[in-house]
C-alpha cells in the first residue's frame, strides 16, 4: 500500500484526527506501508506526505484530519 493510502486508512479508522507520530506508529505496527530501504515510517515522512496533499489532509492544532 502506498503511504498516502496508509495515512488515509489510519485517519478513517480513528475519529478526531491523529498526530503524525501516532500515524507513523500505526502504519509501522500494522505493516501498512513498507519502505524500499526496509526502515520504519517516520513522523517526518508522514508530515511531508500530508503537506504534499493539501486537498486531502488538513493539519490543525497539531492533529491531522481528512478534508473529505
Amino acid at each position: 500500500m502506498k503511504i498516502e493510502e496508509a495515512i488515509l486508512y489510519c485517519l478513517a479508522t480513528c475519529n478526531g484526527g491523529m498526530r503524525t507520530e501516532q500515524i507513523a506508529d500505526m502504519i509501522n505496527s500494522q505493516h501498512l506501508h513498507l519502505r524500499k530501504d526496509g526502515q520504519t515510517v517516520t513522523s517526518k515522512q508522514v508530515f511531508a506526505v500530508i503537506m504534499r496533499y493539501p486537498d486531502t489532509f488538513v493539519l490543525s492544532a497539531g492533529r491531522v484530519m481528512l478534508m473529505i
